[in-house]
């Protein structure tokens, strides 16, 4: 098969134009995104001119000012803060079949409990309004509104928004599967969480939010048991004025394929190892060059958010995921939301303790974490 070149994006772009189960948004959020792969942009990276972060580039949360014991100063924190769940995965690999934060932990609750639980605590402590957000899939969207429903007594303001669904590629005619006749879910899927900015932006919520005074939003993946709020970090932020802050955590041989925080030309940024010349993989493994992984706890502010997503500057490396679905070779173009940091201003990453990042990916995680007597919440 010949490779796909800009040639192909008319074609491509007259069949989009005819998929009615797309909104105008994701249309050209998609197009955009081919446009860019097609063109066959890349940013090269210049191994050397990699540096190591600094102290003040990646700061050590144990030289962060501690928050004072103020219930007042607390609540004024608490209420610039939106909470936002990635809630768009599904439980497949863990032997179940709807959204994975519906998956029992421990006690009985699942994951969406403790999240509930533990912000509705800073609620009725603080006497604060923090939100929880979560971003679902088309695959979790219909599952999630029926479980929310199960809170509506508690003290969080629970909202929910769909990412952008997007047509996957049949491979050798690069043209969308749904219209060659694929219409149900497998014919789409979505496009990784770097689609959480625009996504949220469009869901009109951004908008909402910001007029009531909310500054920062707290990203994290519904399934990391770590990732609870963290005062220290947000009064941090918002005293420094960090558009963008990345949680980075010693990285264990169990983590050398996770991106990386580094210095480059005067910016930070992530490292991913798809970006990693071949010759230079081994180094990039090693934990004695690139000590620290990104947990995928960002902070984001969210008037910087509405700033760059309404320039379309959020350009995130394209991460290609090729796929075979019931015996056709489709692709999937996909973004991360990490890889967004060096578009901020005065973006910085936070070296926290491991205890930030407990992930479930797997039933053996889980059996892990069941284990413990200790609460997480």
């Amino acid at each position: 098969m010949a490779a796909a070149t800009t040639e192909n994006l008319p074609q491509l772009k007259s069949a989009v134009d005819g998929l009615t189960e797309m909104s105008e948004n994701e249309k050209s959020g998609f197009i955009n995104l081919v446009s860019r792969y097609l063109s066959g942009e890349a940013q090269h990276i210049e191994w050397s001119k990699i540096q190591t972060p600094t102290d003040e580039t990646v700061v050590p949360y144990e030289k962060m000012a501690p928050v004072s014991q103020d219930v007042s100063e607390t609540k004024n924190l608490l209420d610039k803060l939106v909470v936002l769940k990635l809630n768009g995965g599904l439980g497949t690999t863990m032997g179940c079949t709807g959204p994975k934060s519906v998956i029992e932990v421990r006690d009985g609750l699942t994951f969406l409990d403790l999240i509930v639980i533990q912000i509705e605590n800073l609620n009725n402590k603080y006497g604060c309004k923090v939100p929880l957000v979560l971003m679902n899939s088309f695959n979790t969207h219909d599952d999630t509104q029926k479980i929310v429903e199960k809170y509506t007594n508690s003290n969080v303001d629970i909202h929910t928004f769909n990412q952008s669904k997007y047509p996957r590629v049949v491979a050798d005619e690069f043209v969308p599967w749904p219209s060659k006749g694929k219409t149900d879910k497998d014919g789409w899927y979505p496009p990784g969480h770097g689609d959480v900015f625009p996504s949220l932006m469009n869901s009109g919520k951004l908008d909402a939010f910001l007029s009531q005074g909310k500054e920062y939003v707290f990203v994290a993946n519904s399934d990391n048991l770590g990732a609870i709020v963290d005062l220290t970090i947000l009064k941090h932020l918002i005293q420094n004025k960090n558009e963008y802050c990345m949680e980075v955590t010693p990285k264990t041989l169990a983590d050398v394929k996770g991106g990386t925080l580094i210095s480059y030309e005067g910016k930070v940024q992530l490292l991913e190892i798809a970006q990693v010349p071949d010759e230079h993989v081994n180094e990039f493994k090693s934990i004695e060059k690139f000590k620290i992984f990104n947990t995928n706890n960002l902070w984001v502010n969210l008037k910087a958010i509405k700033k760059l997503v309404e320039a379309d500057a959020l350009k995130m490396e394209i991460i290609p995921n090729p796929k075979e679905v019931d015996g056709v070779k489709v692709l999937q173009l996909e973004t991360a939301a990490g890889a967004a940091i060096r578009f901020f201003d005065n973006a910085i990453g936070v070296n926290v303790p491991r205890s930030r990042f407990l992930p479930v990916k797997a039933t053996s995680d889980l059996l892990l974490v069941q284990s413990f007597q200790s609460s997480t919440v």
